[in-house]
């Protein structure tokens, strides 16, 4: 019997090993730069992630905060096809937002699936359903990915999404060997601070974010991160994907991919602060970066729909408007949108 148990001892933590390996993802291979050593990416102030120690403490100590789980099929209104009389958002869920501006349909980070997770039987849940039924998406153009993690790159939904619509993909860094590996073609990769055009009036460029990736155990940091600022002459969009805070990150992108009409910011996964703070801004970070940005409206996301922190269900928000009232900002400068709503800003 002792030897049963103390195989199963052993055996765990190996299979844990194998697995991991595994699911990991390919390594980015190029020059050095000030982010990349030529093994792995590095942050802005060189700031990083907490390791596994740190990981074992939280996962020992967790409080977790209340989530309630309400899978509801409360769709919002089907989706216009086709708008250029603006910017018009749609909150899916998450970090997944329908952008459509100047006749393009753009899709950041989609995810309709069950679990964030390399598994279908665990790993953070769908607490709320998407606010858009996929089959109600409009054409897409252009599905644009800020890292790899699972609930930003979830391979279920880009199979569904390459499948109905065949998008260019952007992604930062490292991760088209990745998406090659799974058959998916029309991708283009890009550094922090580069330019490419997405369609007449229209350009991306990539920005820095404060980050890690990693799909498994042996490729932490081996692909970039970041966020992006959409350009066009109705008015520039930043969508920041995850990141921690870095104030002087955040007032150059302001500087140099100014003005900025609407920013997409995430509020959520931040508690507790120890551990998340070098990786996911609170909701008073975002209001400090809505401000050093000068974005003219911010847009609320990474938030409601998985448990992937202590922060419970409601709490970014409310955190979001104790913040917004200490900074005396009017509530409409920063909001928060259900899922399936949507938001159109006129012209500058």
């Amino acid at each position: 019997m002792v030897m049963v148990i103390v195989g199963l001892v052993l055996a765990v933590p190996l299979a844990m090993v194998i697995v991991g390996m595994y699911i990991s993802g390919p390594r980015y291979r190029g020059p050095e730069s000030d982010h990349f050593d030529g093994v792995n990416f590095i942050n802005p102030g060189r700031v990083k992630a907490k390791g596994g120690l740190a990981l074992v403490r939280w996962m020992l100590n967790r409080k977790r905060g209340y989530w309630r789980e309400d899978l509801t099929e409360n769709y919002g209104k089907h989706p216009l096809g086709h708008f250029k009389d603006g910017i018009r958002i749609t909150f899916v869920n998450h970090s997944t937002f329908l952008i459509q501006v100047e006749g393009l349909n753009i899709l950041t980070d989609p995810v309709w699936c069950k679990r964030v997770s390399p598994f279908s039987w665990i790993g953070p849940k769908r607490m709320r359903m998407p606010g858009i039924r996929f089959d109600d998406l409009p054409r897409i153009h252009l599905v644009i990915l800020s890292h790899n993690h699972y609930d930003h790159l979830d391979l279920e939904t880009m199979r569904m999404v390459f499948g109905a619509h065949h998008p260019r993909i952007i992604a930062p860094l490292g991760v088209k060997e990745f998406l090659d590996q799974h058959y998916f073609s029309g991708v283009t990769e890009v550094d922090w601070w580069e330019e490419i055009e997405a369609k007449d009036r229209v350009k991306i460029q990539a920005v820095p974010a404060q980050h890690f990736s990693g799909r498994g155990f042996l490729d932490r940091d081996k692909t970039l991160w970041c966020g992006y600022v959409f350009k066009s002459g109705l008015g520039n969009i930043y969508f920041a994907g995850d990141t921690g805070y870095n104030e002087e990150t955040f007032k150059d992108i302001g500087t140099r991919c100014g003005p900025i009409k609407v920013s997409i910011l995430p509020i959520g996964a931040y508690e507790p602060k120890w551990f998340m703070s070098p990786i996911h801004v609170s909701p008073e970070e975002a209001v400090k970066i809505h401000c050093e940005l000068g974005s003219e409206i911010s847009v609320a996301a990474h938030h409601g729909t998985f448990p992937l922190a202590d922060d419970g269900e409601v709490d970014p928000v409310d955190d979001l408007n104790d913040a917004l009232r200490r900074a005396q900002l009017n509530p409409e400068s920063f909001i928060v949108l259900k899922e399936g709503d949507f938001r159109v800003f006129e012209p500058s």
